[in-house]
C-alpha cells in the first residue's frame, strides 16, 4: 500500500512538474507577445504625433504669412 501511495505521489509530482513547465512557456510567448503589441502601439503613437505637428506647422506657416502679407499692405498703404 505505501508503495502504491508513493507512485502516485510521485505521479502527482511529475504532472505538476510538466504543467507548470507549460504555463513557464506560455507565459514567455505571451510576454514576447506583449511586447510585440507595445512596440506597435508606440509605433502608431508616434505616427499620430508626426501628423499632428504637421498640421500644427503649416498652419502657423499660413497664418505668419497672411500677416505678413497684412503688414505688409499697411506699410504700402502709408508709403503712398
Amino acid at each position: 500500500m505505501r508503495k502504491l501511495s508513493a507512485i502516485l505521489v510521485a505521479g502527482a509530482f511529475a504532472a505538476a512538474a510538466a504543467m507548470a513547465q507549460d504555463s513557464a512557456k506560455q507565459d514567455a510567448k505571451d510576454a514576447g507577445s506583449d511586447m510585440k503589441q507595445a512596440g506597435k502601439d508606440t509605433g502608431h503613437a508616434a505616427k499620430h504625433t508626426g501628423k499632428a505637428i504637421k498640421k500644427g506647422t503649416k498652419k502657423a506657416v499660413h497664418k505668419s504669412a497672411a500677416k505678413t502679407e497684412e503688414g505688409a499692405a499697411k506699410v504700402q498703404d502709408k508709403t503712398q
